[in-house]
């Protein structure tokens, strides 16, 4: 099936001749189905705090003098989010007067609100009411080419001082919510290699001006997906999808891949949130609140899982190991099938000797995407995930929280030293999706998520977050909304 050049291709990537057949071997196989018990709910798998444990856990937080460090992803280019633009201009392509969808018109209609706006209006050939020229200006690298840059470098917000970058909120989120003991702040963004001179060249622009606003140093990191991260593509008959000169094609195995990057970090606590979910400064009160509620969680989690290894190692007796078991459900929602004795200490101690994370819930509004739920695993317990919809095979469930907002995690193990993460993967647990190349149909497959099978083995704790901290830009008329329109 695969050529000695297909075989230098392959090991040019950082990949193995078996994970190429690991890879068609899912292609035709599939994945195997997930045994679902149904949606993590309040009362079952999520949990609400009240006012006073909510301050509770801002105080061991704000306490806490450990190492913490923010990872953003960023490699995602902002093509989509202009998709409505990209439609609208072949419309007026053929007819310059074509009406609008009311999308479209609000989008024209309130253009200088943008934060970009006056970046765009200074462009030679500017005509407010040239609206295919707008749209070309915006979309082409004759223009602002915002078509064609990550969604990290295009300008989201107003200020009196000049607009504001995604990549500059979170330094501003960081800054106000996640600084070290010593005062310096620590973020590290995930982009891609074509990307990377750009991110670059944006902080070397902006370093100063947020270290003396903040009075603080930041230590900025990047980091790129690797080659050997990618997966073969296949054609509709599962076998080694080729190019037009008879190459093998491979693609971004999706943002699973990115547990690697993830695991270079040697913080004690991580911040993981999504490049487009930020906010203008003032409204920035919700989310460091909720921010330090979900680390100082975490805190306590974690305290508790040192401890009860502890014990573990000492040969703690029945009673204890009922505690350790109560814990581990009321918290993560770990069931055990039954044992006792020494198989039920060590069975105890794997569990608590993983990565943790606390997941922001916020209710569900009817949005698509996957959510938290209850899952049986191959060992017969029970553990809460993190799953696509893809994952859920068409079936529908009363799910009342969606995804998460932020995540909060520690992967530094009770002796000091840091789990090697793909080891808690679930290999399993990634999914195929239909592509097209060149006008022909490919399979495409996805690695499991970093959040879904990328953490699957991980304890996991989902904590109820109001909707207020979650503001992701999927489309460039989000931007209009009250919230990031200041």
């Amino acid at each position: 099936m695969f050529t000695e050049q297909d075989i230098q291709t392959i090991e040019r990537k950082g990949l193995t001749l078996k994970d190429a057949e690991t890879h068609l071997h899912y292609f035709s196989a599939g994945f195997p189905p997930l045994d679902i018990s149904g949606p993590a709910v309040p009362g079952n798998g999520i949990v609400q705090l009240d006012g006073q444990e909510q301050e509770e856990m801002i105080k061991r937080y704000d306490e806490w003098n450990g190492s913490r460090i923010k990872f953003v992803p960023a490699s995602g280019a902002a093509s989509r989010m202009f998709k409505d633009l990209f439609e609208a201009r072949d419309l007026l392509k053929k007819d310059r007067d074509a009406l609008m969808p009311d999308q479209l018109n609000d989008f024209f209609g309130r253009l200088p609100e943008f934060a970009f706006y006056p970046i765009l209006s200074g462009l030679k050939g500017f005509d407010p009411k040239d609206r295919y020229g707008i749209l070309s200006l915006i979309l082409d690298r004759d223009g602002l080419n915002y078509a064609s840059l990550p969604k990290g470098l295009i300008p989201f917000h107003k200020y009196s001082n000049g607009p504001r970058t995604p990549f500059e909120e979170h330094l501003v989120e960081a800054a106000l919510s996640s600084a070290q003991p010593d005062g310096t702040v620590r973020l590290h963004f995930t982009v891609s290699e074509e990307h990377l001179h750009l991110f670059n060249d944006l902080w070397e622009k902006v370093q100063k001006v947020y270290e003396e606003l903040f009075q603080t140093s930041f230590i900025v990191g990047f980091s790129t997906q690797s080659p050997s991260t990618d997966t073969l593509a296949a054609d509709i008959e599962n076998r080694p999808f080729r190019d037009q000169n008879g190459l093998l094609v491979f693609r971004p195995g999706g943002h699973g891949a990115l547990l690697d990057n993830l695991n270079t970090l040697k913080e004690d606590m991580v911040i993981i949130r999504n490049i487009d979910n930020v906010v203008p400064q003032a409204a920035l009160g919700p989310v460091i609140h909720w921010r330090k509620v979900l680390a100082g969680y975490l805190l306590f989690c974690r305290r508790k899982i040192y401890k009860y290894i502890g014990e573990l190692k000492n040969h703690a007796d029945p009673i204890c190991m009922k505690e350790i078991a109560l814990f581990l459900e009321s918290n993560f929602g770990i069931t055990h099938p039954p044992m006792e004795g020494e198989e039920f200490r060590s069975y105890l101690f794997s569990k608590l000797n993983r990565p943790v994370r606390v997941c922001g819930m916020v209710p569900a509004t009817g949005e698509p995407g996957g959510g938290p739920f209850r899952v049986v695993d191959r060992d017969g317990s029970g553990s809460l995930q993190i799953l696509e919809s893809v994952q859920l095979q068409g079936k529908r469930y009363a799910s009342t929280h969606f995804n998460p907002v932020d995540i909060v995690c520690s992967f530094k193990a009770y002796d000091g030293t840091t789990y090697k993460l793909s080891q808690f993967r679930d290999d399993d647990t990634g999914f195929i999706s239909q592509k097209s190349l060149g006008g022909r149909e490919l399979k495409a497959l996805e690695l499991p998520g970093l959040w879904n099978g990328g953490m699957s083995r991980w304890n996991t704790a989902f904590v109820e977050v109001p909707l207020s901290t979650f503001n992701p830009v999927k489309t460039v008329t989000d931007l209009l909304r009250n919230v990031h329109n200041n």
